[in-house]
């Protein structure tokens, strides 16, 4: 069972009778359906195993959410319950632009980085949150949690161990699956405003269900194929 995002753009605009009132733009899906909880934990606090400070964690449903975003939820939430899906949160475009995306994880993240040695040098094969090769060769009972020192390595076999500090850059790269959503965010904002720009996103946790998956909600990650089990998510945006 594996975590995954879903989520929608928002801007505020005027009203015709006087006032403002936030309008759904996009859904996420149409920008990213990627599962990647390096970039969940670093925006979001979702699934954050390299320990970064999250951006926008538990902020919760906007009190002046869209009325087409309120209706959905209040669908989720028949359909599903409270525990159909979690960590619901938002950001504004204002607070990506400022984010340093240089800034290091407060701690090393607590899966070791797996390499193997290659005739090109080292290659990246994994982050392993637990190896039984590296347990017995370092003596690490199952269940035992260490904090590992930054570049501290272990050669065990072909395999090269390594603790790692990951940068926000790492996680949402800037050729990655996030930047149609920037670019989108960008878009937008140059109308309405930075401030009146916002992400929406909340994630689920239900097994992925097998045979044809409608596009748009299908998962990817490094190595292998994710599909999001909530399928109902894709019927929403659709309508």
């Amino acid at each position: 069972m594996g975590t995954d995002i879903s989520g929608c753009l928002e801007y505020r605009a005027s009203e015709d009778g006087g006032g403002t009132a936030w309008h759904t733009a996009h859904g996420l899906g149409s920008l990213n359906d990627t599962r990647n909880y390096d970039a969940f934990g670093c925006l979001f606090g979702v699934r954050d195993y390299a320990d970064f400070r999250p951006l926008a964690a538990g902020r919760g449903l906007p009190a002046d959410a869209s009325v087409a975003l309120s209706a959905r939820f209040a669908r989720l939430g028949e359909w599903y319950g409270a525990d159909g899906f979690h960590s619901t949160t938002w950001i504004t475009w204002a607070q990506v632009k400022t984010v340093d995306w240089d800034e290091p994880a407060e701690k090393p993240d607590s899966r070791l980085h797996e390499y193997r040695r290659t005739p090109n040098g080292l290659r990246m094969t994994g982050k392993s949150a637990w190896s039984p090769a590296f347990a017995e060769a370092v003596g690490l009972e199952r269940g035992e949690d260490r904090e590992w020192p930054e570049g501290r390595e272990w050669l065990v076999g072909d395999t090269l161990y390594r603790s790692v500090t990951l940068r926000r850059g790492d996680a949402v790269t800037d050729t990655g699956e996030w930047q149609p959503v920037w670019k989108a965010m960008e878009t937008l904002a140059a109308q309405h405003g930075d401030g009146h720009v916002r992400l929406v996103v909340w994630f689920d946790d239900r097994p992925r269900r097998r045979g044809r998956i409608p596009r748009g909600v299908r998962q990817a990650s490094p190595g292998a194929d994710r599909v999001r089990s909530a399928n109902f998510l894709h019927r929403l945006w659709v309508r």
